[in-house]
Parts: structure tokens; sequence; C-alpha cells
């Protein structure tokens, strides 16, 4: 509704914003909340004092970035290691919407991202008023619970309106907590505290809807849902600074045992020890009694171990990608999708094996390859996804496998492997393994140093604790070339729900300081320079122990394994594509590290790699470049697939 100067807002200014801030803070703690990332800005003061106090206190830790995209993308890191609520503070304006990003991956990854925007107080709004725009549902499409907070309106009663002689007679009666003008706000700063509470609980996966109960009570129904991101505005009117004679907090109520106890991570470093057999042996399932079936097992981004065991459980073949951290034991497929072929085991260049696949059974969710997709889209097939709670990245009955909850329901509808089922397959992965190393040594041999397939393979079985994988070439290499290994050794971790190159550099940070270890991030060049804010930390920030291997192509190598690539072979066609899709660029890397205070490394073979990621470098980070050759890979690659298919005889 419009509105005229002759007919201005009701305002009930109950709580200052310091209140305000002291109060969602001291809530978004007692829901769990343990880090936040802070942007600079005056409007979110209160909300940045506030949680001053409470990292005083030994409650959160607290890092700052200059820049909003790259402090919402190091929230997300943090949340991904941790697996807990992570904020990020912005003032008002186009601060906010630099969230959006990170929101949108953090959406269709089921991510719990807490975005944290300060805003101008409601008389501001739509006035023209600077740094003043409408932020109150400004992200509807992805995030689980969206409200704005401020001190104005005190529910049921206006403590302006109480009369003084009102007031002290209730408090002479009944005592001070009798006094409205006290129990106005304190059931102004319930309510507050209650939405935040909601909003953490959307973010965790349970929606809450208010609902007459009983005898007409009122109560709370909860459903689970897909967990995600979440966005609390908060107007902040001013004074936005504590008050010089300003009592401080209350006293932080709540167990404090699983709390950071000093700004500084756990510096422990290990192997990531899971058996497939004992994992198998925790399913329990009965298998003696189960059809036979040509069945395969594909484990997708997020799915974690649980498909290694069902395979092994079942003796089904597993075809996993490298963040399903599914991608171990004697079931797991090496250079699977080559094995697939385009058409999904169903072209020329498919493996004979591939055709005869009967049923795929899914697990998390498929994102890298055209070869799975086709897989999955075979109408020839049968095919269900496990399913045990909603999820974020697809809407129910959009896609064409068959939702199945229960883990023993599922391995009734997946069978067993009929006898040497497995086995071929593990021959047949074993043996375009092996002519896939030796396309790659040949490779090396040529030209005396890796390239970027090598190079991924190398990370990836090198690599003992947090991977993270940038999206584009990189982590379809690791797909292609990476061995699947016995045992885990490492976390993967990837920016899959949207998959885009943004932010990369600062979720890797994150993930290194949520999970406290030494952190290597596999990235090409434009991935590094799209997020090179990333790399920059104030002093007496915690800075991660971050490894950044660098494939330095001199521009975007993904699109000539795509049609693009078959476009550049046309007449006339080749500038464009290079231009447009290429992207080339010839960035100063070692300029670059030297401009934001990072030890560069040169890498020159493949010693210097192994002996640079398998050392005891010290605490920080460094950029390991490698320079490779963009306009070889189609002829790589052309020799790879070759060499694999040669073992299909």
């Amino acid at each position: 509704m419009d509105r005229t100067p002759d007919d201005p807002p009701t305002l009930n200014p109950a709580l200052d914003a310091q209140q305000v801030a002291r109060t969602v803070a001291a809530a978004l703690i007692e829901g769990g909340l343990r880090e936040a990332v802070i942007a600079p800005g005056s409007r979110s003061a209160p909300l940045v004092y506030a949680f001053a106090e409470a990292e005083r206190a030994g409650r959160i830790r607290l890092h700052v970035r200059i820049d909003e995209r790259s402090a919402a993308f190091t929230a997300l890191g943090l949340a991904q290691a941790s697996g807990r609520p992570v904020g990020v503070v912005t003032t008002s304006g186009t601060a906010v919407g630099n969230l959006l990003p990170a929101l949108m991956e953090a959406d269709h990854a089921g991510i719990q991202l807490v975005a944290l925007t300060a805003d101008r107080p409601e008389e501001l709004q739509g006035t023209g008023a600077n740094q003043t725009t409408c932020q109150d549902g400004l992200f509807p499409l992805h995030v689980r619970f969206a409200q704005t907070l401020s001190g104005d309106t005190v529910p049921d009663v206006d403590p302006d309106e109480i009369p003084d002689w009102l007031a002290a007679e209730a408090a002479e009666v009944s005592g001070a907590d009798a006094d409205p003008r006290i129990t106005a706000l304190r059931r102004h700063r319930e309510h507050l505290a209650s939405v935040v509470s909601r909003a953490l609980l959307a973010a965790g996966g349970f929606d809450t809807e208010d609902v007459e109960g009983f005898a007409g009570v009122p109560g709370v129904a909860v459903r689970e849902s897909a967990p995600g991101p979440i966005h609390l505005n908060l107007r902040f009117r001013e004074p936005l600074v504590p008050a010089e004679d300003d009592a401080g907090p209350v006293e932080w109520d709540g167990d404090v045992a699983d709390q950071p106890t000093s700004a500084t991570p756990s510096t422990t470093t290990g192997t990531v020890r899971v058996n497939p057999m004992d994992l198998a042996e925790q399913l329990d399932l009965d298998v003696s009694e189960l059809h036979e079936s040509r069945t395969v097992v594909v484990a997708g981004h997020g799915s974690g171990p649980l498909p290694a065991a069902f395979a092994n459980a079942l003796g089904l073949p597993l075809l996993a990608e490298p963040s399903s951290n599914a991608r171990f034991g004697h079931n797991a497929v090496g250079a699977y999708p080559w094995l697939l072929g385009s058409a999904g085991g169903l072209g020329e260049d498919s493996h004979p094996l591939a055709a005869r696949i009967e049923q795929v059974i899914l697990f998390g969710r498929p994102t890298l390859t055209r070869q799975v997709s086709a897989l999955l889209a075979r109408a020839d097939l049968a095919t269900a996804f496990h399913q045990p709670e909603p999820v974020a990245w697809f809407e129910p009955g959009a896609r064409r496998e068959r939702p199945v909850e229960d883990l023993e329901e599922l391995a009734v509808v997946a069978g067993r492997g009929p006898a040497g089922w497995l086995t071929d397959w593990q021959r047949a992965g074993v043996r375009a393994q092996a002519a896939l190393d030796d396309a790659l040594a040949t490779r090396h041999d040529d030209v005396g140093r890796p390239g970027a397939l090598r190079t991924s393979q190398l990370v990836a079985s090198t690599v003992r604790g947090p991977l993270v994988l940038g999206s584009s070439s990189v982590i379809r290499d690791v797909d292609l070339s990476w061995r699947p290994p016995t045992v885990p050794q490492s976390i993967v971790y990837a920016n899959r729900g949207l998959a885009g190159i943004d932010g990369t550099i600062s979720t890797a940070s994150g993930v290194a300081l949520g999970t406290g270890q030494r952190t290597v991030l596999l990235c090409g060049d434009l991935t590094l320079l799209h997020d090179v804010g990333g790399l920059l930390l104030g002093p007496g920030e915690p800075e991660p122990d971050l490894d950044i291997v660098v494939v330095n192509d001199a521009g975007g190598a993904i699109f000539a394994g795509l049609e693009h690539g078959l476009v550049a072979q046309r007449e006339d066609m080749a500038e464009v594509v290079e231009r447009f899709f290429g992207t080339p660029q010839d960035v100063d890397v070692r300029a670059v590290c030297a401009a934001y205070g990072l030890e560069w490394i040169p890498v020159d073979s493949e010693d210097d790699l192994l002996s640079a990621l398998g050392g005891s470098p010290g605490p920080g980070r460094r950029v390991l470049e490698l320079r490779s050759d963009r306009s070889a890979r189609p002829r790589v690659r052309g020799q790879v697939e070759a060499a694999v298919r040669a073992t299909f005889r």
C-alpha cells in the first residue's frame, strides 16, 4: 500500500539495536551456531558487537572478509566441513546481493548457510534513504526460511502507552517483574529468540507451523524437509554502537561442552579410515534369498560411504564419483566413465559389460559425466534411488528413478550380483586403469612434465585428508583417472550444488578452517582468478593451512571437451571459440601470490608435485602452479581413450 506523509508508519520502539542483536546472537549460538564470517559495515555493527562479546566468552569463532561474496563462500566451506549452521553477516544494500551465489549453492547442496543481513529501520524504507532497498524476502527461491526482525513491534502491548503510575503500582503490588513494560520487553525477546530457533530448525531440515492443538491450545507442528540456507534480515535503528555505560550482555546460558575453546582450530591431520567390509556388516542385510540381477550401483555427489557398503554386501559393481566419498573398496570400478562410453553402455565406444546392465541403483546426486547421465536415461534399464530423507536438488516426480527409503527394500529391488558379474567388472576396470596409466606415463615421458589429467590423478592419489576439487575440468579429470583406493584416504569436498567455479578459493579456505587440517585444493587457473579476492586475509585473521594446486593452461579447458571443441574445428570458428569460451588469460600467478603474501611453488615434474604434497609444510597457504598446454587436451584424451578401448577386446 502506498504511504503518504500524512500517514506515517506506526512504530513501537521497544528494544534498541544492541538489545535486538544480543538476543538474536544468543539464540543463534544456543541453536548451534559456532562460527560466523563478518563482512564490515556500519548498519550491521550491533550484531558484530554482540558476536564479539560472545567470541570473548569462548562461545563462537569469528572470521572477517572484506568482500561479502568471499565471506559467504568461506561460511559455506565452514558449514560443509562442520555439518553445522554457519553465519555470514553483512551490512545493508548491495552487500546483501553479494550473498546470492553462495545461497544458491547452499540451496541445491543442502548446506546450512545462515544469512544475517542488516537493514535500515521501517521509517526509512521506500524513502530513497542511503543504502536502503527492499531486503525483506530478497532470496525467496533459495532459502528455507526468511523473516525480518526488529525491536519495533511488541506483541499485545506497547510499553510507551502504559502510564508510569500504573507500572509503579503493579511493581509495588507484585514486584518489578510485574511491570507491564518489562513483561512486554521480555515477551518481545522471547519472540525474537523463537523466530531464530524456528529458522535454525528449517536450516537443519525441519519445517515448523503454528497449529491449534487439543482444546484450542496453540501448538507447533514439525515436519521433515530438505536442509539448506536461511535468511534473517535485521532492522537496526541508531544508535548502532553500545552506550558508554552499557552493562554488557547477560551471562550465557546452555551447554558449552562442544563450544570452540580458542580461536585456533585443531591442527591434527590424518587419513580417513573406513572399511567397506565393516560397513557392510553394519547394514545387516540378508542377501541369501535375493534374486540375481546384473545391477550396478552409482554413487553421486554427497552420498557418503553407504553405497560402498551396499555394493559390497550385494556383490555389485560400484561406479563412484570423487565427491561421493564412496570411491573406495574392491567393488569400486576404476576408469568407469570410459567403460560406460558416451551412450551409457549402448554405443560403439562402450565396454560390452555396460550393455549387459539390467538395473541401476543410485545414491547421492550424479553431476559429472554424460556417460552416467546416459546410463540413467536408458529406457531398457530399471532404476531406483535411495532417498532416506528429503533432498534439495530435485523436485519429487521430476526424476525417473524410483525413490526407496528403506535399505532392506532397496536390497530387494537391487538383487545380488550373479556369479562372475562383479569379477568381470573388476577385471575390466583393472585393465582399463592400467592402460590409462600407461598412456599418461608415455605422455609424461614425451613432454617431460605431467599434464592436466596426470596431475589430477596424482593429487587425488596423494592427498591424505581434506581435498577440495574445483568445478569445471579438474574434477572430471579426477573422475576419469583416479584409481579407487582400498580404503578412503581423503574426504572430498566440492561445490556441486550448482557446480559453479565462483567462490572456490573461499570455500576451500572455509573447509581448511572448519576441519583444522591441512587441506588441498585442486583447481584451474580461471577458478583461481575468479575468486582471487578470497586470498585476502587481514592481519591477525586465522590463516587456513591450505595448498592450492593450480593447473594453469591459460584459459578454460572444459569447453574443448564439449561441443564447442568440434565447432572450433570449423572454418573461421577457432578464434570465436577461443575468445568467448577459451577465455585466454596471461596473469602472472607468481605475482598474484606475492601481492597476497602466499608462497608460490612452480611444479615442473611429478617429483616436484609429490614432494610438495607429501612433505611436511609449515602452517599457512601455498600455491603450487603447474603449467599445462590446453591445446593438447583433446589429443591426450584421444590417446587415453584409444588405449582404454583396446582393452575391451
